[in-house]
């Protein structure tokens, strides 16, 4: 009775009785009930690898800027230069502190509705959404004429990955799919359904990302099953984003990091522009004592976990932040953050896992793409 009570104090995406019903085994992740896999994780990621995933991804925070000023107001609180954004981009970037460690990382959508006038949305993860809405309705001035909508629980999102992903969502919406840069979005059509498409995601595979009604959910969900996706759990997502070498927010990103030790500098732009952060992330770039992040493959078949050390030459120089078997390369990998001089390629450090030291090199990320 306790358990069944906590739970009914978790959110629920509009997806949530499909989920119980089709044995999804559902589990509290950031407030929310959701499903972390069907049947074999190992299944469902080489699946996503091979052909079509569909995962229910509504947890994530959706937010609605209303307001001419909205690009320029973002432009002072994130990373990566937004002010210049054209109608069908999407920007990836971190939201920082003024010590310069992450408060998230995000994605910022510009995109033009059927009247002409532009539309900015931006994607957080769902453990922050909270402190993020209260970061930006802080940093409103009167002169932004500003609205932020928090349209979370109107909406749900759905990601389709995959190497088959585009070509089945494609024949589903009005416009040109398959013509659509990575990283860009557009006001759709999906039946008489009014979605946001873009074409992103966070597996490392080709594949689009939708945000649709609440209502319309559950039909839009069935219609893409319909058509062979299969559906996926957050285990093989986080498997699935692990082999492709992007941080997770609470374990390669914290407000204890900054994004130049995370290896995110191409999502951070200092020259001709102040941001909060931004002084301390001018200072952080001379810095050559903070830990980095680096990928670990294992040579045997031991899987190391979060927070699990890191050694060299039998001193600790690092932490585990992730750790799997990976479905698609068959041995145990890991990130961690390690001193700079542990931080080399081709180095061999040891993971402690249960008090024995597994051999672990240092490898470039990341550890798969499907370019390669």
């Amino acid at each position: 009775m306790a358990d069944h009570m906590a739970n009914q104090s978790l959110s629920r995406t509009p997806l949530h009785a499909w989920h119980s019903s089709h044995e999804g085994r559902l589990v509290e992740f950031a407030g929310w009930e959701m499903p972390v896999q069907y049947g074999s994780i190992a299944d469902e990621h080489l699946a996503t690898r091979s052909a079509a995933g569909l995962f229910d991804i509504s947890h994530m925070g959706r937010l609605k800027f209303d307001g001419d000023r909205a690009l320029p107001f973002l432009d002072r609180l994130v990373t990566r230069r937004v002010a210049n954004m054209k109608a069908g981009q999407i920007r990836y970037a971190l939201i920082t502190n003024p010590q310069g460690g992450i408060l998230d990382d995000v994605l910022v959508y510009r995109l033009q509705q059927a009247d002409g006038t532009p539309r900015t949305m931006m994607v957080v993860n769902a453990s922050n959404r909270g402190k993020i809405v209260a970061w930006l309705q802080q940093h409103l001035r009167a002169a932004d004429a500003l609205t932020i909508r928090d349209v979370t629980r109107a909406t749900a999102m759905l990601a389709v990955q995959g190497p088959a992903a585009i070509e089945l969502v494609a024949a589903m919406v009005d416009v040109d799919l398959p013509g659509m840069k990575y990283y860009t979005g557009t006001l759709a059509r999906l039946g008489s359904v009014e979605i946001v498409l873009s074409r992103t995601g966070y597996t490392g595979e080709d594949g689009c990302e939708l945000i649709v009604p609440a209502e319309a959910a559950l039909e839009i969900w069935e219609r893409i099953l319909a058509r062979g996706a299969r559906p996926v759990g957050l285990a093989a997502r986080d498997t699935l984003r692990l082999e492709a070498g992007m941080p997770l927010y609470g374990h390669e990103l914290s407000e204890q990091i900054h994004p130049l030790q995370a290896g995110l500098q191409f999502a951070v732009q200092l020259e001709r522009r102040d941001f909060v952060g931004r002084d301390a992330l001018v200072v952080a770039q001379s810095d050559t004592t903070c830990r980095r992040r680096v990928g670990l493959q294992l040579r045997d078949r031991r899987v190391p976990r979060v927070h699990y050390a890191v050694l060299r030459d039998s001193q600790v120089v690092g932490e585990v932040t992730s750790g799997t078997f990976s479905p698609t390369l068959a041995r145990p990998i890991a990130m961690a953050y390690v001193d700079p001089p542990a931080a080399v390629v081709g180095q061999v450090l040891q993971v402690d896992i249960r008090g024995r030291l597994a051999p672990a090199e240092v490898v470039g990320l990341p550890f798969y793409s499907r370019n390669s």
